[in-house]
């Protein structure tokens, strides 16, 4: 049996039309209504154009430490995502590495990488 689920994107924006706050919300998540973060990156494979369309988006509360963080998580993660998709456990290490390499080059972080 087939379902759906479903996450949306609440963005306000202020005069000049970069966000002042965004919110998100998932139907799975178990957390009630919108919750507010500070960044956002969405990467959508395009199958028609073969090519991937991205909306990348953060507010002016966004410190550099916390981005240099969700930098290093987000590749983290892609690389975790990347081993399941492909079982390619060599490549997933050079992206693990890279992320690593990245952590040691920011002097400016906001959660230590583990």
């Amino acid at each position: 049996m087939s379902r759906e689920a479903e996450i949306k994107f609440l963005i306000k924006l202020d005069d000049k039309g970069a966000p002042e706050e965004i919110y998100w919300s998932a139907s799975d998540s178990g957390l009630d209504g919108y919750v507010p973060c500070d960044s956002l990156m969405i990467s959508v494979w395009d199958r028609s154009e073969k090519n991937t369309m991205s909306v990348d988006l953060w507010t002016n509360e966004m410190q550099v430490g916390e981005m240099n963080a969700h930098y290093y998580f987000t590749l983290m993660k892609m690389a975790d995502t990347y081993s399941r998709a492909t079982s390619n456990q060599e490549l997933s290490e050079m992206i693990r590495k890279f992320a690593g390499e990245f952590a040691k080059k920011v002097e400016d972080f906001a959660v230590k990488p583990g």
